[in-house]
């Protein structure tokens, strides 16, 4: 079975292995998820990824970062742009999450950043999620 929403599908296994206080959740890699990770990482949302070469495909693993008293930092993700609706913001409506408490992961012309990085760079582009 194929998927339709690989970037749905990593934020719902994200989400689910967070609130079951699991380690470590994998699923099969792609470059877009891989920069996705790299900013939750760079954000502080997760301890750490690693990419696993397979034969049909290669595994992202990601580590996830739990608080004292196991206490999730990732408090909610939202998928914004699904295949069947693209949401798009130019370099002036960017949306700010939480008013600046979250981050907002988007999908420029330079590459997949936050939204404050899209700010200072002065470019738009496809919203994929909110992260808070």
């Amino acid at each position: 079975m194929t998927m339709t929403d690989p970037i749905a599908d990593m934020l719902t296994r994200v989400r689910n292995a967070q609130s079951a206080g699991k380690d470590t959740v994998s699923m099969p890699s792609s470059k877009k998820l891989i920069e996705i990770v790299r900013i939750m990482e760079q954000e502080g949302y997760i301890r750490g990824y690693d990419v696993i070469e397979g034969e049909p495909r290669a595994t992202l693993e990601i580590t996830l970062k739990y608080g004292p008293k196991k206490a999730k930092t990732i408090r909610g993700i939202k998928r914004i742009s699904k295949p069947g609706l693209r949401i798009y913001a130019g370099k002036n409506d960017l949306p700010r999450v939480l008013g600046g408490l979250g981050t907002a992961i988007v999908s420029t012309s330079k590459g997949v950043m936050t939204d404050r990085d899209a700010r200072k760079a002065g470019v738009g582009g496809e919203v994929i999620a909110y992260i808070w």
